[in-house]
């Protein structure tokens, strides 16, 4: 059995490497200004602010979210099995996106009132799901394009398409449409009555995600399955595609369990890097000092140094290997980790943490390389969706070791900790996968 990106050494044309990207540039202000800033921040604090009850809206947001997550791990792995067997990776992308922007663009109808965070959360919860499901035909894609001399390159340049395209609609957003005072805010002077600015943000966010996602539909030609790649799973129903995908797992497990260690490995330090992004903010305002404006100024900026990081490693994964890169920058993260352990004030954080988001981009970008690289010709949606499914899986191990540690040490500092813990756990389990030419050389037929 050989992988898919070594079937070939003929590259992408450099159109279809961009319209890949710019999928990510227009996708990533989901995360970063619906479910991150801007929206959730709004349904929680300005349409549930008066919610009858004792439940505060703030809960009901949590518990969506954690039903979307579970939506997610049970459906990634047959959806992208699924994608594969019947050849229509760039049509279910198209229309999982598609899903996507239509939630988001209903959220304008969200106004500020208690009666509307139903619809609110519902729309939230609807479109993480389809904006993650989109994201395991999206990664699979990186075997067409690439070969194995630049893949490591090519996902860096995914991710770091992501970072600058969320950077730039959240500056235009927030100064667009946020900042300021009184009835109406930003450049464009929207009144907040109903919470106008914020749903007019929801529009602009689905025009900017649906103008920048078409290029990918019309560039990169869906591609070509090989027979009997995955037997049974073209013609499995719904239910009988977890039968499929269990046998699937079991013979993954008999011919190449390094590849299920690597699921699990991954699925940890993973979950660390979205901890560092998660409470960065609550530490960066809590424990350092910095104001709100000052908190965003450097969520700008450490996504840029985290999208140069992506682009510069790259180079580093194509020529030692996706393995040294993520363990380099556990390393690193681990090392930095402890050092704003110690440290104090807004300079040290400002010098500390960018240090950090240096690592975090190649961390991400060359685990993606990884999974590619190791994925067999025909399977790469089940195995990507298998990586979303393990991430899911463990999400609630940083958090839970975040609030150990703050309460055990009554200090949001020590919350750290928990942090670096995880990430550890991962590089440790990280060290003893092989690499993925290795594996390559292991299979056979």
């Amino acid at each position: 059995m050989s992988t898919a990106i070594a079937e070939t050494e003929r590259p992408a044309t450099p159109r279809q490497v961009l319209a890949w990207g710019l999928w990510d540039w227009g996708t990533s202000g989901f995360n970063s200004v619906i479910l991150t800033f801007v929206f959730s921040v709004y349904l929680t604090g300005t349409v549930g602010d008066d919610l009858p009850g004792s439940i505060r809206a703030t809960s009901w947001l949590s518990w969506s979210i954690g039903i979307a997550g579970l939506v997610i791990m049970l459906l990634a792995p047959v959806s992208g099995q699924r994608f594969d067997a019947a050849g229509r990776r760039k049509q279910s992308l198209a229309i999982l996106t598609a899903l996507t922007v239509m939630s988001v663009a209903a959220m304008f109808f969200v106004e500020d009132s208690y009666q509307y965070l139903w619809l609110g959360l519902a729309l939230l919860a609807i479109a993480s799901i389809t904006a993650e499901l989109a994201t395991v035909p999206y990664n699979a894609m990186l075997t067409q394009l690439s070969t194995p001399s630049n893949i490591g390159r090519l996902s860096g340049f995914g991710w770091a398409m992501g970072y600058f395209g969320s950077i730039f609609l959240l500056v235009f957003c927030y100064f667009g449409f946020i900042a300021g005072e009184g009835t109406e805010r930003g450049f464009f002077a929207i009144e907040t009555t109903d919470g106008l600015n914020i749903r007019t943000v929801a529009l602009v966010v689905a025009v900017w995600m649906a103008v920048f996602v078409m290029p990918v539909f019309f560039a990169v030609p869906e591609p070509t399955i090989p027979k009997n790649a995955d037997p049974g799973a073209a013609d499995a129903g719904y239910i009988e595609s977890y039968k499929v995908l269990w046998r699937d797992v079991r013979e993954l497990w008999a011919v190449d369990r390094r590849t299920v260690y690597y699921l699990i490995a991954s699925a940890l330090f993973r979950d660390g890097l979205a901890g560092i992004f998660t409470f960065g903010g609550v530490l960066a305002a809590t424990v350092y000092g910095l104001s709100a404006g000052d908190v965003l100024l450097f969520g700008i900026a450490a996504n840029v140094v985290a999208a140069l990081g992506s682009i510069i490693a790259g180079r580093f994964d194509d020529k030692y290997g996706p393995k040294a890169v993520i363990l380099t920058s556990l390393a690193g993260l681990v090392a930095i980790g402890f050092v704003l352990i110690l440290v104090s004030g807004h300079l040290m954080f400002w010098i500390f943490g960018l240090m950090m988001c240096t690592f975090v981009g190649p961390a991400q970008a060359s685990a993606r390389t990884y999974l590619a690289k190791l994925a067999p010709p025909g399977r790469e949606g089940q195995l990507f969706g298998l990586y979303t499914m393990t991430g899911r899986a463990v999400s609630f191990l940083s958090p839970a070791l975040f609030g150990l540690f703050v309460y055990l040490f009554a200090a949001d500092r020590a919350g750290i900790v928990g942090l670096m813990i995880v990430l550890a756990g991962g590089a440790a389990a990280m060290w003893f996968v092989r690499e993925p030419s290795e594996v390559r050389a292991s299979r056979t037929v």
